[in-house]
């Protein structure tokens, strides 16, 4: 007994004792009778899902890109605050997104150094990606939530943006309804 969860690139199981299985490292997987089984290099597992089971098989077989965690859809006009990457910029172009700096559908904000939060103030009112540095100082994901909330902005996404960094989301407060 314990509790499966499937992340980004693997399956993680915690009970009684953990494993994480890599996409990478699954031979074969099938989805029968609400169970999930995964065979890799150290065995077989199988995990008893119910209704999920099959709905994790085709998750792993398929995984969500980039653009899909981060909402891009075909046509969304998005703007670029920062220096982002190529590949980033080659993947909006493929899905259709427009580049723009009036009224965009999200906001993608590259940030290297602390001082570079500052800017988040003249954000508010919008969707924004803030993409910062994994497991460096100089940028902290509490810097980076402390940022959002003093621009009127509440996270509520945190995605794997790269293998070097992170992309947290923020929206607009919601003005609390008057009594």
């Amino acid at each position: 007994m314990g509790k499966a969860l499937l992340e980004t690139a693997e399956v993680v199981f915690r009970g009684d004792f953990r494993l994480k299985v890599p996409f990478g490292a699954i031979r074969s997987m099938s989805a029968r009778g609400g169970k999930l089984s995964i065979e890799f290099p150290a065995g077989t597992a199988v995990f008893h899902l119910g209704d999920e089971a099959a709905k994790w098989e085709a998750r792993i077989r398929n995984p969500p890109g980039r653009l899909d965690k981060l909402g891009v859809k075909p046509g969304s006009k998005v703007r670029l605050i920062g220096s982002h990457d190529d590949d980033f910029k080659r993947e909006l172009a493929q899905r259709d997104a427009v580049t723009t700096n009036s009224a965009p559908d999200l906001v993608f904000f590259a940030i290297r150094k602390k001082d570079d939060l500052a800017k988040m103030a003249h954000l508010d009112g919008q969707r924004v990606w803030v993409i910062y540095p994994k497991g460096v100082g100089a940028v902290t994901e509490s810097d980076v939530r402390s940022a959002g909330l003093a621009a009127g902005l509440v996270d509520v996404k945190v995605c794997a943006f790269s293998p070097t960094h992170t992309a947290l989301k923020f929206t607009p407060r919601v003005a609390k309804a008057r009594a």
